[in-house]
């Protein structure tokens, strides 16, 4: 299991491949998972008492082949926690998730991609007026300084082009 925060959310990931049967129960004060995987098929099973309360409802989780990772909201903004779990003890099995981390000092702007919301993302980009044909439009961009198609597809000789000296 690994974890990140942010002043308003938690990032729980629950690493079992081949998930199934996911038993899953997320209240104010703690997250218990149970759910079969792995090649052998065998019950994975994890309950864990958070530090702080939790607000189940603005919460959310996907089943991925890989792994389950949960986007939990914190009942009060604010400060960060010092650590995940409600006990004061170091647990061999959950770690940081340093690919998520972002320590409390940095600055508010957040990458919200954590949230796994691709598909709303996805349909607010669109196309750009113009964009039909993207290639055609790199065709008439002319060279911009960066060699090649402005002369006719010709490369200038290049003082790197000369032979090298044999490795000894």
């Amino acid at each position: 299991m690994e974890w990140a925060q942010r002043k308003d959310k938690l990032y729980v990931t629950v690493d079992v491949e081949d998930c199934s049967e996911p038993q899953i129960e997320l209240t104010e004060t703690s997250l218990t998972f149970k759910a079969r995987g792995g090649a052998e098929k065998k019950w994975y099973e994890a309950k864990i008492e958070f530090f702080k309360e939790v607000d189940p409802k603005e919460s959310k989780y996907t089943v991925l082949p890989r792994n389950v990772p949960f986007v939990i909201k914190k009942k009060e903004e604010g400060h960060f926690w010092p650590r995940l779990i409600k006990d004061k003890v170091k647990v061999h099995w959950i770690r940081t998730d340093f690919n998520k981390w972002k320590d409390e000092d940095d600055s508010d702007y957040e990458d919200e991609s954590g949230d796994m919301d691709l598909e709303a993302m996805m349909s607010k980009m669109g196309g750009l007026g113009g964009m039909d044909n993207p290639m055609g439009m790199m065709n008439n961009m002319g060279g911009m300084g960066m060699g090649g198609q402005e002369d006719g597809g010709k490369e200038s000789e290049d003082s790197d082009d000369e032979d090298l000296p044999d490795l000894e």
